[in-house]
């Protein structure tokens, strides 16, 4: 049981010295000093305050540790070892920019659930979904602060998560044929086409290899994904769940391109000296063979659609092709599985109001 006394130390202020009981591990003794402004009576309201969270359990330390110094630490102590490099980097981003700049000097243990409520408003010009990913990472980080002892509770528990209603960008039939027409004769044309027929995501468009496409048998099998990162470079990963890891059936449309991709891929390497390429080789790689990177190529693909004059991301293909399965009456588990999706409540959230 948690005891203490109070000892006067200024005019208006009282030292308070209290017990927390016996450390388990060494079996001394814990005090702790709390000093406090105010009356007499207000410090032994604070004391009383300070013995029943003890004897609760919901006793902290004082610190003066900032939002920002703890976000530092937490980065460095979870996040850097718990999650992937482009996780860590997105998180990362999500709190410097909109958390520790605007509340990144409050004492942590002052942190309110209305100083939250005013960073989500604060938030302009970015989408719902991006907000409600900032409260989301927000809210792990808070479930670690009160875990390690540094809060006594996770105040964005008590906030209200942003709306997250996504935008879906999809391609009607004619603007699909300008988007092929503008590319055609481009190495950006047949990533274009295998995206469209089969949805695949950028990364796993770029770590695909020519073992694991099936031309006679008119299908692929994703592998990987490739991720690049400031902390990690390119780097190839496993999918993230054993859904990810799926065969996707290919028109025969689609196997034509990819012969004649594969054929012009192989005379490039003749005229450069490098020979027949091997299995392992990727199907999209850079003019000379190497490994493309995901952000060059969502800038290639940006400034081709800029110059036409069309305002269609790349991943926009992904949805386009998620589209046309649902068109098509497919049931949301095969759909899903195409996908490469976690689960059919993905799909659903993504794509729920197109189904009818």
């Amino acid at each position: 049981m948690s005891i203490g006394n109070i000892t006067r130390r200024g005019a208006h202020s009282w030292r308070l010295k209290f017990e927390l009981g016996r450390d388990l591990a060494s079996g001394k003794r814990q005090i702790r000093y709390v000093t406090v402004k105010g009356t007499k009576k207000q410090a032994q309201a604070e004391l009383a305050k300070i013995i029943a969270s003890s004897s609760t359990g919901q006793y902290v330390d004082v610190s003066k540790e900032t939002v920002a110094q703890f976000a530092d630490r937490w980065l460095r102590d979870w996040a850097a070892t718990n999650i992937s490099n482009k996780t860590y980097t997105r998180y990362e981003q999500l709190l410097r920019k909109h958390v520790c700049e605007r509340i990144g000097t409050l004492p942590i243990q002052k942190l309110r659930a209305a100083d939250l409520q005013g960073v989500y408003a604060a938030m302009g010009g970015v989408s719902d979904r991006t907000r409600l990913h900032a409260h989301r990472v927000i809210h792990r980080m808070l479930r670690h602060a009160a875990q390690w002892g540094v809060v006594h509770q996770n105040v964005a528990a008590l906030v209200d998560a942003p709306t997250g209603s996504r935008e879906i960008e999809l391609l009607t039939a004619p603007q699909i044929q300008t988007v092929l027409q503008t590319l055609r004769g481009r190495t950006l044309y047949p990533i274009a086409i295998t995206a469209l027929a089969t949805g695949m995501r950028r990364g796993e468009l770029l770590a695909l290899r020519w073992q694991d496409v099936d031309l006679n048998g008119a299908r692929l099998r994703v592998e990987r994904s490739l991720e690049q990162t400031t902390r990690g470079g390119l780097v190839f990963k496993s999918p993230k769940t054993r859904h990810g890891r799926r065969t996707i059936t290919l028109p025969a449309s689609t196997v034509a391109e990819l012969r004649t991709h594969w054929k012009a891929q192989q005379e490039r390497r003749m005229a450069l000296g490098q020979g027949k390429a091997p299995e392992d080789s990727l199907v999209f790689a850079a003019w000379h063979g190497s490994t493309r990177s995901p952000n060059a190529l969502t800038k290639e693909w940006a400034l081709a659609m800029s110059k036409a004059g069309l305002p269609i991301t790349l991943h926009s293909l992904r949805h386009t092709h998620a589209s046309t399965l649902i068109a098509s009456g497919l049931d949301v588990l095969t759909i899903s599985r195409r996908l490469g999706h976690g689960s059919p409540a993905i799909t659903l959230n993504v794509y729920g109001h197109l189904f009818n």
